[in-house]
């Protein structure tokens, strides 16, 4: 087996580091990311590497955890799994949406899924987040609920939430690990098909998956190949890391995906095979371990240079 400094030597210099927010900078238990974390992300930014975050979560979600760390305002959020890119100020970068007419069908069809559709709206405030039933959502996802409560609104039955023609940058459903296997399945073959993207995250532990339905062509890889061509910067120079399927195109996209120990078992057999670099665990610190290897390198590379 190739070791990680093996692996290293042959690495082009790192650019752009990408990193997922949910089991990957947050620690498993606990809603703050480490110090170690934190001082390796600012020590990335200052070494002139562009730091990346890229999550399934939204912008308000996502910022609780990210203000706190010091990163400077222009950093780019990739959010939503990949619909809308803005800067951690809010400023837009680029985003899409679900056809409003996909997206009033889709309220039907998913009702057959336990009924815990949710709505994103690229809105701020209360009804960024639209639901049909709290109860049903509660039973399945009562920290995320409590987390968001402010910003839900629910509508009785959903289709109403399209009645003004505003279309949703995200769709998304929830269950066990079986049942959303399913509703993916179920989605890919549905008259949808084509207009839409499934990316499924899944918590075998909890047996809890979340199944999010996405404009058609989005992703976080998609993101994020964008940003770097807008930036000049080859995807050989660009590291991805995350634990998740929802972080699968980002892996595949980065010249340097490394995944995370604490990753889905069936991720990680898949980065294994294609000779992905695996991390130490989020709760091991393994974004800082990895950036710290980057930045290790960087300085190598720069003493070799004056000799």
């Amino acid at each position: 087996m190739i070791s990680q400094a093996d692996q290293a030597k042959n690495h082009k210099p790192v650019r752009m580091i990408a990193i997922d927010i949910d089991g990957t900078l947050l620690p498993s238990k606990g809603t703050a990311i480490s110090q170690r974390n934190r001082q390796a992300l600012l020590q990335a930014k200052a070494a002139g590497i562009e730091v990346v975050i890229a999550t399934g979560r939204r912008h308000a979600y996502a910022m609780p955890l990210l203000s706190p760390l010091g990163l400077t305002p222009e950093t780019v959020l990739i959010t939503s799994n990949g619909t809308v890119t803005r800067t951690l100020e809010g400023t837009h970068m680029d985003r899409h949406f679900l056809p409003l007419q996909v997206a009033r069908e889709l309220c039907g069809d998913l009702r057959q899924f336990g009924g815990t559709a949710v709505f994103t709206f690229d809105k701020l405030g209360k009804g960024e987040l639209v639901i049909e039933s709290l109860t049903r959502l509660n039973e399945r996802i009562d920290p995320w609920i409590q987390a968001n409560i402010a910003f839900i609104e629910e509508i009785d039955p959903i289709e109403r939430a399209f009645d003004a023609g505003e279309p949703p940058v995200q769709g998304m459903v929830c269950g066990t690990v079986p049942e959303m296997y399913r509703a993916k399945q179920w989605l890919a073959t549905s008259r949808h098909a084509g207009a839409i993207e499934l990316n499924q995250t899944a918590y075998p532990v909890r047996d809890l998956s979340i199944l999010d339905i996405l404009p058609p062509g989005c992703s976080k890889g998609v993101a994020l190949g964008k940003l770097a061509a807008e930036r000049g910067i080859a995807r050989e120079e660009v590291m991805a890391i995350g634990d998740n399927f929802n972080d699968v195109e980002m892996l595949k996209y980065a010249g340097q995906p490394v995944l995370m120990a604490n990753a889905v078992p069936e991720l990680l057999s898949m980065g294994r095979s294609r000779g992905w670099q695996v991390a130490l665990s989020n709760d091991d610190d393994g974004v800082a371990a990895t950036i710290e290897a980057v930045l290790d390198r960087t300085f190598d590379r720069a003493m070799a240079e004056l000799r």
